[in-house]
């Protein structure tokens, strides 16, 4: 065998495929070393690089309605605040991680995330996550779910952020591919506000935080960039997280930033040493001189191209200035951690790897930065239209809609997740207005001002997988609504696009026209996608999960006193629906529930009568005439009224007219719905204000007694204790966790 082909092999093994690495050979005119080889099947990853998505990602909106800060190539983005404030918030991805060894996949998740917050100099106040599992009732969905809140709350917990919301879905086609997503959001002082390029040459380079170890070696090439496989024996070891030191990790960033002695500052998050070192020097058109033998080890015997591949967690990459590397050492020292100069910056664009003075790698920098491009084909799958168009009119209906509401309010993706918010401490940093589960967005306040940010996790997948499309554009409303809900403006939003392998036509179908419809909606709001990320080769044995581009979305409040719950508050208050109840069931979770189908169309979005809807009811928050809001979404009207007497632990009875159907009326999940109750006295000045904006607005009944009572045409179809409805939406998954 010779030279070339044992290094083709090598290429190959490490994820790389052989036109990938002729284009390394035309890149350096040479064969590659081994170091080099790793650089490149890093970088060049889908997780790291984009190649196959990043012509797509170029359809999102950067600018909306309020001031952003759309830095290229920074590891987050946000909104400006006010003059001296700036929100910056992103969500990531650890699935691959978290199906392997679940805690340690969930807690470096949540690090990870932390670190693209406070690397740009904003202080981490809120965590939130997105969690999809296999089926609740199988032994493996139970391990993986036990296992991933365990390493969100430890995480969470010991580092100082509180985890204040979130979603937990549970369905067949994640069984052997779970999807772990998380967010974070921060507040920045302007004046502090960090940068990721690398500038003047000279400039030493210094390694801070842990030390380098084995682990997460390719986690980002060869773990997150293939799908799984029953026979798989490629995967490497997870990343293990250290929560105090990332504490102590932020706490000394966030003071170094304080002064002026920092150029640039970055994240080691995928790719390690890689990422970092050829990020930051193409970014700031430079190039860097580093020796590896002077990286703080905790393994012996390391190679340089583990080195440069490790994913060892709690690491940063910091450019000093010339002559002001001790101020950086002494304030990590300080706080007891590593903080050692490795290297400098060069105005050559080569990054020159060295170990014990030999070179191992050299490189132009933007080579590695700068991944191939990948046009692929896409092609709507044939058996999609035959799903779109199934006929429902036949279906059974009930004779029991009592029994149909406690199925509906007992399925675990309707079913209320306190057994996992609860592990968490959402009140570290006493911001928390609005808790987990409170309602439908969380609400955390802005120290030193009298503002408030409303913040949320949305994506219905099953409507993605009928139509990504337009599931993709009612994430991004159902988001906007839920925020609105909670007295919240949008403003911004991250996303975590979550699909199969690209490379099959119509798994890369699903991918391009959920990013088309999350770009339609996104303008329709006037809202900026100012960061994201992209998790493809989410597959198992037997399929692809269900295409998820999951929405994290953050939202402004003017007063914190404005934000706004989902529980009912006073009997005797009025109940109104805003907007209108549609005859659609089609990927509804009724529909999967009680009839077992997953099919039809998802339900239609006008996104004039939902941005009219939206408007009603933030500026009637405003006004002071809301005292509760909830989001017409899974379950239809029914669960939503049913949810908001659980929560306020006041009952109601309501009254509709027929859609069609009895089913139809009490479990369509129409959209630009909300569901609002009020005091009496503000009946006539909000029935004004929606005439008046032209969003429909009925009056449907009343809170209060100790029953969930719906009638439709003035028949009574629902009548339950509220004790049943709360014991049914509370008990499932603690029983499937082996807790009551």
């Amino acid at each position: 065998m010779t030279g070339q082909t044992s290094q083709l092999q090598v290429a190959l093994e490490l994820g790389m495929n052989e036109q990938e690495y002729n284009n390394v050979l035309n890149i350096l005119g040479r064969e590659p070393t081994g170091t080099e080889l790793a650089m490149y099947s890093v970088e060049w990853s889908e997780h790291c690089g984009y190649p196959r998505s990043r012509p797509l990602l170029k359809l999102f909106p950067k600018e909306g309605k309020y001031p952003t800060r759309a830095i290229q190539g920074e590891d987050a983005g946000g909104f400006i605040l006010d003059e001296n404030l700036y929100v910056i918030f992103k969500m990531e991805s650890h699935n691959h991680p978290s199906q392997v060894e679940p805690k340690q996949g969930a807690a470096t998740g949540i690090g990870g995330i932390l670190r693209d917050i406070f690397t740009m100099g904003a202080r981490p106040v809120a965590l939130l996550d997105s969690l999809r599992f296999g089926e609740l009732e199988t032994p493996l969905a139970q391990h993986l779910l036990g296992g991933v809140i365990d390493g969100i709350q430890f995480y969470g917990n010991c580092v100082g952020v509180p985890t204040v919301g979130g979603e937990i879905y549970f369905h067949h086609s994640y069984r052997d591919n779970c999807l772990v997503n998380v967010m974070c959001v921060g507040v920045a002082d302007t004046r502090y506000m960090a940068t990721s390029k690398a500038a003047g040459p000279g400039n030493p380079v210094l390694v801070v935080g842990n030390r380098t170890g084995r682990d997460g070696i390719g986690g980002c090439s060869i773990l997150a960039s293939h799908e799984f496989n029953e026979d798989d024996q490629k995967r490497p070891t997870v990343q293990i997280g250290d929560p105090f030191t990332e504490k102590c990790l932020i706490e000394a960033c966030l003071e170094l930033l304080q002064g002026d002695a920092v150029v640039g500052m970055k994240d080691m998050g995928a790719a390690g040493i890689t990422c970092t070192t050829a990020e930051m020097s193409a970014s700031g058109g430079v190039g860097m001189d580093l020796d590896l033998a002077l990286v703080p080890m905790r393994e012996e015997g390391m190679e340089p191209y583990e080195i440069m591949m490790s994913e060892s967690q709690e690491r940063m990459l910091v450019v000093a200035r010339q002559g002001r590397e001790h101020e950086v050492i002494g304030i990590f020292e300080k706080w007891g951690l590593n903080a050692v100069v490795v290297g400098k910056v060069t105005e050559e664009q080569t990054l020159r790897i060295r170990y014990h003075g030999e070179i191992v790698a050299e490189v132009p920098s933007q080579s590695l930065a700068e991944s191939p491009v990948y046009f692929l084909p896409a092609e709507q799958p044939e058996w999609l239209t035959d799903l779109q168009i199934t006929d429902l009119s036949g279906l059974p209906q009930s004779d029991d809609y009592n029994r149909v509401l406690l199925d509906l309010l007992s399925s675990p993706n309707i079913a209320s997740k306190r057994w996992a918010f609860e592990q968490y401490d959402h009140m570290v940093q006493t911001n928390t207005v609005a808790p987990p589960g409170a309602g439908d967005a969380a609400v955390i306040r802005v120290k030193g001002t009298h503002k408030a940010l409303g913040m949320t996790t949305d994506c219905n997948s099953r409507y993605c997988y009928l139509d990504p499309y337009l599931g993709a554009r009612i994430a991004v409303a159902e988001a906007a609504r839920n925020l609105v809900c909670a007295g919240a403006d949008p403003a911004a939003v991250t996303d975590c696009l979550n699909f199969g392998k690209p490379e099959k036509p119509d798994r890369f179908w699903q991918l391009k026209r959920a990013v088309e419809g999350i770009a339609d909606a996104c303008r329709a709001f006037r809202v900026p996608v100012v960061s994201g990320n992209v998790s493809l080769y989410n597959e198992g044995p037997e399929a692809a999960v269900y295409p998820t581009p999951t929405i994290g979305m953050v939202g402004l409040l003017d007063r914190v006193e404005q934000a706004t719950t989902m529980g009912f508050k006073q009997a005797d208050h009025l109940v109104a629906l805003v907007g209108e109840t549609k005859a659609e069931l089609g990927g509804s979770e009724y529909l999967a529930v009680v009839h077992g189908k997953e099919a039809g169309m998802p339900p239609e979005l006008i996104l004039e009568h939902e941005l009219n809807a939206q408007a009603f009811v933030l500026e009637a928050i405003k006004q002071g005439m809301v005292a509760s809001a909830h989001d017409c979404a899974e379950g239809g009207l029914a669960v939503t009224a049913a949810e908001s007497a659980i929560a306020g632990g006041l009952g109601c009875e309501i009254g509709v007219p027929l859609v069609e159907r009895a089913d139809m009326t009490l479990f369509a999940e129409s959209q630009s719905r909300i569901l609002l109750s009020f005091d009496p006295a503000h009946a006539d000045a909000l029935t004004a204000l929606a005439a008046k904006m032209g969003v429909p607005f009925d009056i449907i009944g009343t809170v209060g007694g100790d029953r969930v009572r719906v009638c439709v045409d003035a028949e009574l179809l629902v009548d339950l204790p509220l004790a049943e409805c709360a014991d049914a939406h509370r008990k499932p998954i603690y029983l499937a966790m082996g807790e009551e």
